[in-house]
């Protein structure tokens, strides 16, 4: 409890509330949001305690919406988008940040791919112009593609192909519990369709996604909120609207049936196991049910699955997961998702065992709603993710929540209502949420069988 106090007396800091609220907490994060006439939403979030600005862009094309027989072109193109503009040539983006004593990143996930500078207040007006003259003219030639695709290419290999566990469970899971190709598919890449892209598809791709209104600029730290609005104005206004983009259906049918899928990996020293559920809509009260679930099933210490497996019956040490697991948080998706769970554990306790165990975990959950003083925790516990993550020294937690929501459809400031609607769940919502969707039938499970392990058995 000291530690939560301590996060929240940081966030009353940020938000600017009076040290008699602090009894009573709540998010009142100073969030303004507004849509440009060509359809680029821009979400400000200042903090002059910072003395930096997050300036980060998130484009509404992620892993799952890419061309079929382009499997990987979204997180190529991200690579693309670092090869230089019309008027800054490649490296002057990240040379420039990093002489200003920043840092630039990127990252594709599968509903978006973002783009981010941490700078100091002094640099943000030029990372805006940066940013907008990518925005409008990217360099997409045949030299850059080339160059690219052998990176993704060396990437997929060092990061997959030869790497223990390597897609496990983070692309297994996904295309093993889902049956709709645009979630289901190897969104890292298949090498030959990444080395099959042309200069054609790649400028397609950025008519098509990279534009304004497909894209949410957030503005978060130490800036002049005034002068953030002139500078959006005058370097991105004029940036024409592309065509309105058309997601494909990503509807994902009811599983009926649970799914079980296994691999050999030759260099996985430990065989690993992992099992998934689907999740609720995004945004939906039993979204925030599920998200108090997943506190009380498996994150932390005190968690049922970490007692279980860990504490009573030491099969494993390295339990992790969670909603959206291992390319985001409960937060940062759109279309259908899973509660994933893996871990790896000695080769003495059998895939059954394992199942057995959490069979167990699982089935008393579902036995009887949890009791106030466990949920009470769980609601703890996620509000303390949540504070810390926003008063977290790069802002990076903060800019995506805003963002996303935006991107998303949402109302940013709807933020800050999260601690209330954690707040307001009771035992009997968890309850019912568990008995929706933590059901036999609708859960898969993938496990990891060690190459030596493999090997010897067929001796």
């Amino acid at each position: 409890m000291r530690r939560i106090a301590g996060l929240l007396s940081s966030l009353l800091v940020i938000v600017g509330a009076t040290p008699a609220a602090a009894a009573a907490p709540v998010l009142n994060l100073p969030i303004e949001s507004y849509t440009l006439p060509n359809g680029l939403k821009v979400v400000l979030v200042p903090n002059s305690k910072t003395g930096m600005v997050n300036v980060k862009q998130f484009y509404g094309i992620g892993f799952r919406v890419e061309p079929r027989e382009r499997t990987g072109f979204a997180h190529l193109f991200e690579h693309l988008f670092f090869q230089g503009s019309q008027n800054a040539p490649k490296g002057r983006l990240i040379g420039d940040a990093t002489a200003a004593g920043g840092f630039i990143n990127g990252s594709t996930r599968f509903d978006y791919t973002d783009f981010v500078e941490w700078v100091p207040s002094n640099a943000m007006a030029h990372m805006l112009w940066l940013d907008s003259d990518r925005m409008a003219h990217p360099v997409i030639n045949d030299t850059v593609l080339k160059n690219q695709q052998g990176v993704v290419g060396n990437e997929v290999k060092v990061n997959v192909l030869n790497a223990p566990y390597g897609s496990w469970p983070w692309i297994d899971l996904p295309m093993l519990a889902n049956n709709n190709w645009y979630n289901a598919h190897n969104f890292y890449g298949d090498l030959k369709e990444i080395e099959a892209a042309t200069v054609a598809d790649a400028k397609d791709f950025s008519a098509h996604y990279y534009k304004p209104n497909n894209a949410v600029l957030v503005i978060q730290g130490d800036f002049d909120p005034a002068q953030a609005r002139r500078l959006v104005d005058q370097y991105f206004a004029s940036i024409p609207a592309g065509a309105p983009v058309a997601l494909p259906d990503l509807t994902e049918p009811p599983q009926t049936k649970a799914r079980v899928g296994s691999r050999v990996d030759p260099l996985a020293p430990k065989p690993g196991y992992s099992f998934a559920y689907h999740v609720p809509p995004r945004g939906s009260p039993d979204w925030i049910a599920m998200g108090l679930i997943d506190e009380i099933l498996l994150q932390g210490d005190d968690s049922r699955l970490h007692r279980a497996l860990s504490n009573e019956r030491s099969i494993t040490g390295d339990l992790s997961g969670g909603i959206n697991g291992y390319l985001g948080d409960m937060y940062s998706y759109k279309g259908p998702a899973l509660w994933m769970v893996s871990f790896t554990h000695d080769a003495r306790v059998s895939d059954a065992e394992i199942a057995g165990v959490i069979d167990k975990v699982i089935n008393d959950f579902l036995a009887a709603p949890p009791s106030a003083e466990e949920l009470e925790r769980a609601k703890v516990k996620a509000k303390s993710d949540l504070y810390s993550g926003i008063a977290s020294e790069r802002g990076a937690s903060l800019a995506d929540l805003v963002g996303l929501a935006a991107l998303f459809g949402d109302d940013p400031r709807s933020i800050n209502t999260l601690p209330e609607r954690f707040d307001a769940v009771t035992p009997q919502q968890v309850w019912d949420v568990a008995r929706r969707y933590l059901r036999p039938e609708q859960r898969s499970t993938f496990t990891i069988i060690p190459g030596n392990s493999a090997a010897k058995g067929a001796q």
